[in-house]
C-alpha cells in the first residue's frame, strides 16, 4: 500500500508538529472561552449544564481510550507515524476495535473540551484535527503496510476511528 501523502520528515515529524499546534489552539481557544465569556449560556453548550457534564464525560472517556491504547502498544508507542524499528503489529486490546484508538480518544476528548468550554471555534479546530488525523493515519498505514505483512488483513477487518462505522 502506498500513499501520496508526504512523509514530512523521516519519521513523520511534520505531522506531529502540526498536531501539536492544533492541540495548543484547541486548549487555548477553549480556555479563552471559559475565562473570557460573560456569565450566561454559551453558544454551544446552551442553557443546560448537561452539555458541560457530557463534555467532561467525553474528556474522561477519551483519556481512558488513549491510556488503554498506549498500554496496548507499550514498547511500540511513538508519536511519529513511521513505526519504530523492531515494533510489533498490535491487533488486540483497543486496537481490536479501531486501527487508531489514540487518535479516536484524542478527538473524543477534544470534542468534550469544546462542549465544556462552549466554544464553536474549539469545535471547529477539533474538526481540523480530525482531518489532520485522517491524513496522518493514511500516511502511517502506508508505512505499517510496508513494515508488517499482516497489516492489510487487519486493515480490511478493522475500522479506522469509529468501531463499525469509520
Amino acid at each position: 500500500m502506498s500513499s501520496r501523502l508526504p512523509s514530512l520528515g523521516p519519521r513523520g515529524e511534520g505531522w506531529v508538529v502540526a498536531q501539536l499546534v492544533l492541540f495548543a489552539l484547541i486548549g487555548a481557544t477553549g480556555l479563552v472561552a471559559l475565562t473570557g465569556r460573560p456569565a450566561g449560556p454559551s453558544p454551544l453548550a446552551g442553557p443546560s449544564p448537561m452539555a458541560g457534564l457530557a463534555g467532561a464525560g467525553a474528556i474522561v472517556a477519551g483519556g481512558l481510550v488513549v491510556l488503554r491504547a498506549a498500554w496496548d502498544l507499550r514498547a511500540s508507542l511513538s508519536p511519529f507515524p513511521r513505526p519504530l524499528a523492531g515494533a510489533e503489529l498490535v491487533e488486540d486490546g483497543a486496537f481490536r476495535r479501531v486501527r487508531h484508538p489514540i487518535y479516536s480518544g484524542i478527538l473524543l476528548a477534544g470534542a468534550g473540551w469544546a462542549l465544556v468550554s462552549g466554544s464553536l471555534v474549539t469545535l471547529a479546530l477539533v474538526g481540523l484535527l480530525a482531518i489532520l488525523f485522517d491524513a496522518k493515519s493514511r500516511r502511517e498505514e502506508a508505512w505499517l503496510g510496508a513494515a508488517f505483512p499482516g497489516y492489510e488483513a487487519y486493515r480490511a477487518r478493522t475500522k479506522r476511528f469509529i468501531p463499525g462505522v469509520y
